[in-house]
């Protein structure tokens, strides 16, 4: 274990061990925007959010389908979020002569806004509770594979009768692992384009050695415009932006999708997480890590191309091991226990849940069926969402896979009803189905070999090269002679041939022989097989899940939220630094405290400046914030919420957590663990100083 998890653990220790009789004090919570703690703020900070309040937050915040937050902040479209989530963007512009990524972009008129090639930005509109007719679909004495069809049939049709009826997006999201289901409605926004981004040396200041850490001095923002029938969108909910930032104790909120947690789970399902799937994921990482590392080494042009893969695989990585190191604590585990053993002895004193009492028999005997299925499951088909873009299943790693993926199942799920089709599928996604398959990011034949080969490689050496699925699949080649083949040969790096193929019947898309839909089609039985036990297993598990969550609402009433499930959310804290190893650290840099850096490491990488930056220094007011922490809750998926105050003002955005956060995943703390964010006097002071962006600071001080 690296030391600054040695250190993060050892924080928490006492913490932890106290950490639920202590959280009705703490700032807890990523809440429903319909089911907020309004007693709790009244009483603690004397505040009450009216509705007009809320709506304004939840219509100005946006949700980036490359994973993310972000929100409105002029009237003319314009978005900011982090740089770190608008990277698959900057990335796809890329070629030889233009490094986005690495060197910063700035329109300087909207006639110059680059328009992304796949990015979908979604606002949410409004939230139904459909959980009775979701449950009503499952009839008693149900098989598992039943009930996962009816319950999938049910989401389906609900999903399409809105569509139809508003227009907008319709995702029915399931909560409290299956205590609750809510339909989302969502305004679709996918002419975006690209209006400015500083250089990754400024947004990422201090590279790995810092992330996760505090104290940072990191311009982690990006600036994009959505537009409409070719014209920048008329937006009635943005942000004002507050110029001052917030002060040292200010409460603060923050609105956004964080991403996925984990502190509903039961026991046995978190010790499943812990020997079993954060394992399997950290090998994962470290293994692309170390092939993008490799790769990049040996040109500029190849670290071009795999700077945003090779970004967010290290981020992945040092996230997974930080949770790791919390579950594997012995003073975390045992409070998890606690809060766990508090919920069964409630449970089994009242005899009206006694199906609730068995329900984590059920959940524990679905997990083992979803290990032995794990395997087959993890490298052939899509494992719940853990990074940042899909970039095919582990044994066929790259985006011509993804894409004869796509084609292949596209074509055969659009013969079956509309409830039958895998959820990717259905009529209610198309329009986000389309904009990933007909994408116009670039493809690198000798990247798409790399990633091939080393997924095939993989595949091999965990199966082994004996096994008939994997001789058939590598069809008496080598990995990299059968990689090599396959990206040579296949047409799909051409987005009308994509097009051309997605308007085919079965027969005919099978008929054009494009090797690489051939091995989609190979492999999809046994994918599938696998994808089914693990639906059924799943369903089993929302079950037993419904069971505890109407325990749990009974037992505590409405003062629990539900797990991340990447959909918005509203969180809540204090601007406050916090102590460690002794040491006092306060909740504001600034950007002298940058320079201090730069100099303390004599302009070496990590901590180097850009030019610009060096050259600029004197126009700068050094005493300006430039990062803060707060005590907010949040998780990945967070990055780019806006942080807002009391007005509803725009004071900050979340980039990254702190190396104490990385628990946040199962069990909240407020003692060390902070939410950390780029001050809104940065943005002003970085534009307007260093970048020359003085229409974009008026653009964005207009809108007060």
């Amino acid at each position: 274990m690296p030391d600054e998890f040695r250190r993060f653990v050892i924080g928490l220790i006492f913490v932890l061990a106290n950490a639920f009789s202590a959280s009705a004090f703490a700032d807890e919570g990523m809440w429903l925007f319909n089911a907020l703690p309004l007693k709790q703020l009244k009483e603690k900070y004397q505040v009450e959010p009216t509705p007009q309040w809320l709506e304004h937050l939840q219509k100005a915040t946006v949700r980036f389908n490359s994973g993310g937050s972000g929100s409105f902040v002029s009237a003319n479209g314009l978005v900011i979020t982090n740089h770190h989530v608008g990277a698959d963007c900057l990335q796809k512009f890329g070629d030889e002569q233009h490094n986005y990524l690495r060197d910063g972009f700035y329109a300087k008129t909207q006639a110059d806004e680059k328009k992304c090639v796949d990015l979908e930005l979604n606002v949410l509109i409004s939230i139904e509770d459909v959980t009775a007719r979701v449950n009503s679909a499952v009839k008693p004495g149900m098989s598992s594979d039943a009930a996962a069809g009816a319950r999938r049939n049910a989401i389906a049709q609900i999903e399409e009768e809105s569509k139809e009826k508003t227009r907008l997006r319709s995702d029915v999201v399931t909560l409290y692992q299956g205590g609750t289901y809510h339909l989302y409605r969502y305004k679709r926004y996918d002419d975006v384009r690209l209006v400015f981004a500083p250089e990754q040396q400024m947004a990422f200041f201090g590279g790995d050695p810092d992330n996760f850490e505090y104290p940072r001095y990191d311009l982690d923002i990006c600036l994009f415009r959505v537009y409409e029938n070719g014209r920048p969108a008329k937006i009635d909910n943005f942000l004002k932006f507050n110029p001052r930032g917030p002060n040292d104790g200010e409460l603060t909120f923050v609105s956004g999708s964080p991403g996925k947690t984990d502190r509903q789970l039961t026991l046995d399902e978190l010790a499943d997480m812990r020997d079993r799937y954060l394992p399997y994921v950290l090998r994962m990482f470290n293994r692309r890590e170390v092939l993008e590392m490799s790769y990049s080494a040996r040109s500029f042009e190849n670290a071009r191309k795999a700077r945003d893969d090779l970004f967010g695989d290290q981020n992945n990585r040092k996230r997974y091991d930080g949770y790791l190191a919390g579950l594997l604590d012995p003073q975390t585990w045992s409070a998890l226990q606690t809060r766990e053993q508090r919920l069964r002895d409630a449970i089994a004193r009242d005899p009206k849940f006694k199906s609730a009492i068995s329900a984590y028999d059920r959940i524990k005997d679905a997990l083992t069926e979803i290990a032995k299925n794990a395997p087959l499951y993890n490298y052939l088909e899509q494992e719940r969402p853990i990074t940042i873009g899909y970039r095919g299943p582990r044994a066929l790693s790259g985006n011509l896979f993804k894409y004869a993926r796509l084609l292949m199942r596209a074509v055969d799920e659009r013969a079956k009803p509309n409830g039958e089709r895998i959820p990717q599928f259905r009529d209610s996604a198309r329009e986000s189905l389309e904009l990933d398959l007909f994408s116009t990011e670039p493809i690198y034949d000798d990247y798409e070999i790399l990633r091939l080969t080393d997924s095939l490689t993989d595949f091999a050496s965990q199966f082994g090269a004996d096994n008939p699925l994997v001789q058939k699949i590598l069809a008496g080649k080598s990995p990299h002679a059968r990689a090599v083949d396959l990206v040579t040969r296949t047409k799909l790096k051409d987005v009308a041939v994509r097009k051309e193929l997605y308007a085919k019947d079965a027969a005919a898309l099978q008929a054009a022989h494009d090797p690489m839909i051939d091995l989609a089609r190979m492999i999809d039985g046994p994918a599938r097989e696998a994808r089914k036990i693990y639906d059924a297993q799943e369903e089993i598990k929302k079950q037993a899940y419904s069971e505890i969550a109407k325990a749990r609402f009974a037992i505590e009433g409405a003062s629990n939220y539900p797990d991340a499930t990447f959909t918005l959310r509203l969180s809540y804290g204090t601007v406050r630094g916090y102590e460690q190893d002794g040491k006092q650290i306060p909740a504001f840099t600034d950007f002298a405290g940058l320079y201090q850096r730069f100099t303390e490491h004599d302009n070496k990488p990590p901590f180097d400046l850009p030019q610009r930056w060096i050259d600029k220094k004197a126009n700068l007011n050094l005493a300006t914030k430039f990062n803060f922490v707060s005590d907010a809750d949040i998780i990945g998926g967070n990055s780019g919420s806006p942080v807002v105050n009391k007005a509803n003002e725009f004071v900050g955005i979340i980039f990254d957590g702190n190396i104490q956060s990385l628990v946040l995943d199962c069990i909240y703390t407020d003692k060390q663990a902070r939410a950390v964010s780029v001050d809104s006097a940065a943005i002003i002071e970085a534009l307007r100083n260093v970048y020359e962006a003085r229409p974009l600071v008026d653009e964005l001080l207009s809108a007060k």
